[in-house]
Protein backbone atom coordinates (compact mmCIF):
# COMPACT_ATOMS: atom_id res chain seq x y z
CA UNK A 1 0.00 0.00 0.00
CA UNK A 2 1.37 3.44 -0.94
CA UNK A 3 1.74 6.24 1.59
CA UNK A 4 -1.13 8.11 -0.07
CA UNK A 5 -3.44 5.16 0.71
CA UNK A 6 -2.34 4.98 4.32
CA UNK A 7 -3.60 7.24 7.06
CA UNK A 8 -2.29 10.77 6.71
CA UNK A 9 -1.23 12.70 9.80
CA UNK A 10 -0.64 16.41 9.20
CA UNK A 11 0.86 18.63 11.86
CA UNK A 12 -0.47 22.15 11.20
CA UNK A 13 0.68 25.55 12.46
CA UNK A 14 -1.40 28.76 12.48
CA UNK A 15 0.09 32.13 13.50
CA UNK A 16 -1.54 34.59 11.07
CA UNK A 17 -2.70 37.07 13.71
CA UNK A 18 -2.98 36.87 17.49
CA UNK A 19 -3.62 33.18 18.16
CA UNK A 20 -0.79 30.68 18.27
CA UNK A 21 -2.20 27.29 17.31
CA UNK A 22 -0.80 23.85 16.55
CA UNK A 23 -2.86 20.78 15.63
CA UNK A 24 -2.54 17.24 14.36
CA UNK A 25 -5.25 16.24 11.88
CA UNK A 26 -5.83 12.74 10.52
CA UNK A 27 -6.99 12.36 6.90
CA UNK A 28 -8.19 15.95 6.78
CA UNK A 29 -11.20 15.34 9.03
CA UNK A 30 -10.25 13.87 12.43
CA UNK A 31 -8.73 16.32 14.91
CA UNK A 32 -6.30 14.49 17.19
CA UNK A 33 -5.10 17.67 18.92
CA UNK A 34 -5.78 21.37 18.49
CA UNK A 35 -3.99 23.70 20.88
CA UNK A 36 -4.73 27.44 20.86
CA UNK A 37 -2.93 30.13 22.86
CA UNK A 38 -5.01 33.31 22.74
CA UNK A 39 -3.46 36.76 23.13
CA UNK A 40 -6.72 38.60 23.86
CA UNK A 41 -5.72 39.67 27.37
CA UNK A 42 -2.38 40.99 26.09
CA UNK A 43 -3.89 43.10 23.30
CA UNK A 44 -6.92 44.26 25.31
CA UNK A 45 -4.79 46.99 26.90
CA UNK A 46 -4.12 48.44 23.43
CA UNK A 47 -7.69 48.18 22.13
CA UNK A 48 -6.63 45.94 19.24
CA UNK A 49 -3.90 43.69 17.91
CA UNK A 50 -0.37 45.14 17.97
CA UNK A 51 1.60 43.24 15.27
CA UNK A 52 5.00 43.39 16.99
CA UNK A 53 3.55 42.20 20.30
CA UNK A 54 1.69 39.37 18.52
CA UNK A 55 4.91 38.18 16.85
CA UNK A 56 6.79 38.11 20.15
CA UNK A 57 4.03 36.11 21.82
CA UNK A 58 4.12 33.57 18.96
CA UNK A 59 7.88 33.16 19.51
CA UNK A 60 7.28 32.50 23.22
CA UNK A 61 4.59 29.88 22.60
CA UNK A 62 5.38 28.00 19.41
CA UNK A 63 8.08 25.51 20.49
CA UNK A 64 6.31 24.10 23.51
CA UNK A 65 3.00 23.99 21.62
CA UNK A 66 4.58 21.93 18.84
CA UNK A 67 5.70 19.39 21.43
CA UNK A 68 2.37 19.34 23.25
CA UNK A 69 0.30 18.94 20.08
CA UNK A 70 2.27 15.86 19.02
CA UNK A 71 2.11 14.42 22.56
CA UNK A 72 -1.66 14.92 22.79
CA UNK A 73 -2.19 13.34 19.39
CA UNK A 74 -0.30 10.24 20.46
CA UNK A 75 1.70 10.21 17.23
CA UNK A 76 5.45 9.76 17.13
CA UNK A 77 7.03 12.67 15.19
CA UNK A 78 8.47 10.31 12.57
CA UNK A 79 4.93 9.04 11.84
CA UNK A 80 3.76 12.47 10.70
CA UNK A 81 2.99 12.62 6.98
CA UNK A 82 3.52 16.35 6.40
CA UNK A 83 3.92 19.73 8.09
CA UNK A 84 1.41 22.44 7.15
CA UNK A 85 1.58 26.13 7.97
CA UNK A 86 -0.42 29.26 7.23
CA UNK A 87 1.50 31.06 4.48
CA UNK A 88 -0.93 33.98 4.22
CA UNK A 89 -2.80 36.23 4.33
CA UNK A 90 -2.07 37.76 7.72
CA UNK A 91 0.40 39.87 9.66
CA UNK A 92 3.83 39.37 8.10
CA UNK A 93 5.75 39.16 11.36
CA UNK A 94 3.26 36.76 12.90
CA UNK A 95 3.20 34.55 9.80
CA UNK A 96 7.00 34.39 9.74
CA UNK A 97 7.15 32.86 13.22
CA UNK A 98 4.92 29.95 12.22
CA UNK A 99 6.61 29.53 8.83
CA UNK A 100 10.10 29.35 10.31
CA UNK A 101 8.96 26.84 12.93
CA UNK A 102 7.23 24.68 10.30
CA UNK A 103 10.20 24.84 7.93
CA UNK A 104 12.58 23.80 10.71
CA UNK A 105 10.39 20.88 11.73
CA UNK A 106 9.85 19.72 8.14
CA UNK A 107 13.61 19.84 7.51
CA UNK A 108 14.49 18.04 10.76
CA UNK A 109 11.95 15.25 10.20
CA UNK A 110 12.45 15.13 6.40
CA UNK A 111 8.71 15.63 5.84
CA UNK A 112 6.88 17.52 3.06
CA UNK A 113 5.95 21.14 3.77
CA UNK A 114 2.55 22.50 2.75
CA UNK A 115 2.05 26.26 2.70
CA UNK A 116 -1.67 26.84 3.27
CA UNK A 117 -4.08 29.71 2.66
CA UNK A 118 -5.71 31.07 5.81
CA UNK A 119 -9.16 31.53 4.22
CA UNK A 120 -9.02 28.05 2.64
CA UNK A 121 -8.54 26.89 6.22
CA UNK A 122 -11.64 28.73 7.42
CA UNK A 123 -13.65 27.26 4.56
CA UNK A 124 -12.45 23.70 5.10
CA UNK A 125 -13.07 23.93 8.84
CA UNK A 126 -16.51 22.80 7.71
CA UNK A 127 -14.93 19.52 6.57
CA UNK A 128 -14.10 18.80 10.22
CA UNK A 129 -17.81 18.48 10.98
CA UNK A 130 -19.23 16.86 7.83
CA UNK A 131 -19.08 16.34 4.09
CA UNK A 132 -18.91 19.24 1.65
CA UNK A 133 -21.01 18.79 -1.47
CA UNK A 134 -20.16 20.66 -4.66
CA UNK A 135 -20.85 23.15 -6.06
CA UNK A 136 -20.78 24.87 -2.66
CA UNK A 137 -20.86 28.51 -1.66
CA UNK A 138 -18.76 29.78 1.26
CA UNK A 139 -19.72 32.89 3.19
CA UNK A 140 -16.50 34.04 4.86
CA UNK A 141 -16.97 36.53 7.71
CA UNK A 142 -14.01 37.39 9.92
CA UNK A 143 -12.01 40.24 11.39
CA UNK A 144 -10.20 40.90 8.14
CA UNK A 145 -12.35 39.27 5.46
CA UNK A 146 -15.93 39.33 4.20
CA UNK A 147 -16.25 37.30 1.02
CA UNK A 148 -18.54 35.08 -1.00
CA UNK A 149 -16.57 32.22 -2.56
CA UNK A 150 -17.94 29.68 -5.06
CA UNK A 151 -16.37 26.22 -5.01
CA UNK A 152 -17.37 24.30 -8.11
CA UNK A 153 -15.31 21.31 -7.01
CA UNK A 154 -12.97 20.35 -4.20
CA UNK A 155 -10.15 22.84 -3.78
CA UNK A 156 -11.41 25.32 -6.40
CA UNK A 157 -12.23 28.89 -5.41
CA UNK A 158 -13.96 31.64 -7.37
CA UNK A 159 -14.37 34.97 -5.61
CA UNK A 160 -17.87 36.34 -6.24
CA UNK A 161 -17.85 39.28 -3.85
CA UNK A 162 -15.83 40.93 -1.13
CA UNK A 163 -15.96 43.93 1.17
CA UNK A 164 -14.93 47.22 -0.38
CA UNK A 165 -13.89 48.70 2.96
CA UNK A 166 -14.24 47.28 6.47
CA UNK A 167 -14.69 43.58 7.04
CA UNK A 168 -17.61 42.55 9.25
CA UNK A 169 -15.34 41.85 12.21
CA UNK A 170 -13.64 45.23 11.87
CA UNK A 171 -17.02 46.97 11.77
CA UNK A 172 -18.13 45.14 14.92
CA UNK A 173 -14.99 46.12 16.80
CA UNK A 174 -15.26 49.79 15.76
CA UNK A 175 -18.93 49.95 16.72
CA UNK A 176 -18.15 48.24 20.02
CA UNK A 177 -15.48 50.85 20.74
CA UNK A 178 -17.97 53.64 20.01
CA UNK A 179 -20.42 52.03 22.45
CA UNK A 180 -17.75 51.77 25.15
CA UNK A 181 -16.97 48.04 25.02
CA UNK A 182 -13.45 46.63 25.39
CA UNK A 183 -11.55 44.67 22.72
CA UNK A 184 -12.61 42.30 21.26
CA UNK A 185 -15.96 44.05 20.98
CA UNK A 186 -17.88 41.81 18.59
CA UNK A 187 -19.24 39.38 21.21
CA UNK A 188 -20.39 42.31 23.38
CA UNK A 189 -22.34 43.88 20.51
CA UNK A 190 -23.86 40.51 19.58
CA UNK A 191 -25.00 39.84 23.14
CA UNK A 192 -26.44 43.33 23.61
CA UNK A 193 -28.23 43.19 20.25
CA UNK A 194 -29.81 39.81 21.01
CA UNK A 195 -31.10 41.04 24.39
CA UNK A 196 -32.31 44.49 23.28
CA UNK A 197 -36.03 45.27 23.29
CA UNK A 198 -35.48 48.37 21.15
CA UNK A 199 -34.00 48.84 17.70
CA UNK A 200 -32.60 52.02 16.20
CA UNK A 201 -32.95 51.77 12.42
CA UNK A 202 -29.69 51.76 10.49
CA UNK A 203 -29.01 51.98 6.72
CA UNK A 204 -28.40 48.98 4.44
CA UNK A 205 -25.63 49.16 1.82
CA UNK A 206 -26.87 47.00 -1.06
CA UNK A 207 -24.53 48.60 -3.66
CA UNK A 208 -25.28 47.85 -7.34
CA UNK A 209 -28.33 45.63 -8.06
CA UNK A 210 -26.30 42.59 -9.12
CA UNK A 211 -23.30 43.09 -6.88
CA UNK A 212 -22.18 40.50 -4.34
CA UNK A 213 -19.74 42.99 -2.78
CA UNK A 214 -20.18 44.42 0.70
CA UNK A 215 -19.62 47.82 2.29
CA UNK A 216 -19.81 48.59 5.99
CA UNK A 217 -18.08 51.97 6.26
CA UNK A 218 -21.35 53.88 5.80
CA UNK A 219 -23.07 51.78 8.44
CA UNK A 220 -20.20 52.37 10.84
CA UNK A 221 -20.45 56.12 10.22
CA UNK A 222 -24.21 56.00 10.84
CA UNK A 223 -23.60 54.32 14.20
CA UNK A 224 -21.01 56.93 15.19
CA UNK A 225 -23.40 59.71 14.20
CA UNK A 226 -26.22 58.18 16.24
CA UNK A 227 -23.97 57.79 19.29
CA UNK A 228 -22.82 61.41 19.04
CA UNK A 229 -26.39 62.67 18.75
CA UNK A 230 -27.49 60.76 21.85
CA UNK A 231 -24.51 62.06 23.80
CA UNK A 232 -25.07 65.66 22.70
CA UNK A 233 -28.64 65.40 24.03
CA UNK A 234 -27.40 63.89 27.29
CA UNK A 235 -29.42 60.71 26.71
CA UNK A 236 -28.64 57.40 28.41
CA UNK A 237 -29.39 53.74 27.66
CA UNK A 238 -29.28 54.08 23.89
CA UNK A 239 -26.52 51.49 23.39
CA UNK A 240 -28.76 48.43 23.13
CA UNK A 241 -30.99 49.91 20.43
CA UNK A 242 -27.97 50.95 18.37
CA UNK A 243 -26.33 47.53 18.78
CA UNK A 244 -29.49 45.79 17.59
CA UNK A 245 -29.97 48.18 14.67
CA UNK A 246 -26.36 47.72 13.60
CA UNK A 247 -26.48 43.93 13.86
CA UNK A 248 -29.78 43.65 12.01
CA UNK A 249 -28.39 45.77 9.17
CA UNK A 250 -25.26 43.63 8.85
CA UNK A 251 -27.15 40.35 9.02
CA UNK A 252 -29.85 41.32 6.53
CA UNK A 253 -27.34 42.31 3.85
CA UNK A 254 -24.96 39.40 4.43
CA UNK A 255 -27.70 36.76 4.53
CA UNK A 256 -29.60 38.14 1.54
CA UNK A 257 -26.52 38.31 -0.68
CA UNK A 258 -25.42 34.82 0.35
CA UNK A 259 -28.82 33.31 -0.45
CA UNK A 260 -28.99 35.17 -3.76
CA UNK A 261 -25.54 33.87 -4.71
CA UNK A 262 -26.48 30.29 -3.81
CA UNK A 263 -29.49 30.42 -6.12
CA UNK A 264 -27.68 32.19 -8.96
CA UNK A 265 -24.76 29.73 -8.96
CA UNK A 266 -26.77 26.56 -8.41
CA UNK A 267 -24.85 25.74 -5.24
CA UNK A 268 -26.13 22.73 -3.31
CA UNK A 269 -24.66 23.74 0.05
CA UNK A 270 -23.87 26.94 1.96
CA UNK A 271 -20.88 27.06 4.30
CA UNK A 272 -20.46 29.69 7.01
CA UNK A 273 -16.80 30.36 7.83
CA UNK A 274 -14.59 32.67 9.88
CA UNK A 275 -14.49 34.21 13.32
CA UNK A 276 -17.77 36.11 12.94
CA UNK A 277 -19.43 32.75 12.20
CA UNK A 278 -19.53 32.48 16.01
CA UNK A 279 -21.96 35.42 16.10
CA UNK A 280 -25.22 34.14 17.56
CA UNK A 281 -27.44 36.56 15.64
CA UNK A 282 -25.89 35.64 12.29
CA UNK A 283 -25.99 31.90 12.99
CA UNK A 284 -29.66 32.00 13.95
CA UNK A 285 -30.73 34.23 11.06
CA UNK A 286 -28.83 32.25 8.44
CA UNK A 287 -30.09 28.94 9.84
CA UNK A 288 -33.70 30.11 9.71
CA UNK A 289 -33.41 31.56 6.21
CA UNK A 290 -31.75 28.41 4.85
CA UNK A 291 -34.50 26.33 6.46
CA UNK A 292 -37.14 28.38 4.63
CA UNK A 293 -35.25 28.22 1.34
CA UNK A 294 -34.41 24.50 1.82
CA UNK A 295 -30.70 25.16 1.39
CA UNK A 296 -28.33 22.77 3.22
CA UNK A 297 -26.22 24.83 5.63
CA UNK A 298 -23.05 23.87 7.49
CA UNK A 299 -21.65 25.94 10.36
CA UNK A 300 -18.57 24.82 12.31
CA UNK A 301 -18.70 24.76 16.11
CA UNK A 302 -17.25 27.81 17.83
CA UNK A 303 -13.85 26.17 18.40
CA UNK A 304 -13.30 25.93 14.62
CA UNK A 305 -14.66 29.40 13.77
CA UNK A 306 -11.85 31.47 15.25
CA UNK A 307 -8.27 31.05 14.03
CA UNK A 308 -7.05 27.52 14.74
CA UNK A 309 -4.55 25.06 13.29
CA UNK A 310 -7.03 22.20 12.81
CA UNK A 311 -8.64 24.10 9.93
CA UNK A 312 -5.19 24.56 8.35
CA UNK A 313 -4.63 20.81 8.57
CA UNK A 314 -7.99 20.18 6.90
CA UNK A 315 -7.18 22.50 3.98
CA UNK A 316 -3.61 21.24 3.66
CA UNK A 317 -4.91 17.70 3.18
CA UNK A 318 -6.23 18.77 -0.23
CA UNK A 319 -2.68 19.56 -1.33
CA UNK A 320 -1.30 16.43 0.32
CA UNK A 321 -3.59 14.19 -1.75
CA UNK A 322 -2.16 15.77 -4.90
CA UNK A 323 1.47 15.60 -3.74
CA UNK A 324 1.43 19.39 -4.11
CA UNK A 325 4.10 20.50 -1.68
CA UNK A 326 5.90 23.75 -0.93
CA UNK A 327 9.62 24.33 -0.98
CA UNK A 328 11.59 25.45 2.05
CA UNK A 329 11.96 28.83 0.37
CA UNK A 330 8.32 29.83 1.02
CA UNK A 331 7.82 33.18 2.73
CA UNK A 332 5.00 35.07 4.41
CA UNK A 333 2.43 36.39 1.92
CA UNK A 334 0.44 39.15 3.62
CA UNK A 335 -2.02 39.44 0.71
CA UNK A 336 -1.99 35.88 -0.59
CA UNK A 337 -4.63 35.12 -3.24
CA UNK A 338 -7.13 32.38 -2.48
CA UNK A 339 -7.73 31.64 -6.16
CA UNK A 340 -3.98 31.32 -6.78
CA UNK A 341 -3.72 28.76 -3.95
CA UNK A 342 -6.46 26.55 -5.46
CA UNK A 343 -5.74 23.00 -6.63
CA UNK A 344 -4.50 22.63 -10.17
Amino acid sequence: MSEQQQDCYILAVETSCDETSVAVVKNGTAVLSNLIASQIETHKAFGGVVPEVASRKHVENITIMLEEAVDQAGIAPEKLSAIAVTEGPGLVGALLVGIMAAKSLAFALDKPLIGTHHIAGHIYANRLVGEIHYPALALVVSGGHTELVLMEQEGSFKLLGRTRDDAVGEAYDKVARALGFPYPGGPHVDKLAMESQTCEEMPRAWLEPNSYDFSFSGLKSAVLNAVNQHRMKGEKGYEAGIARGFQESVIEVVVEKAIRAVKACGAVQLLLCGGVAANRGLREALTERCRKEQIPLTIPPHRYCTDNAAMIGAAAYLKYKQDSYSGLEIKAEASMSLEAWALR
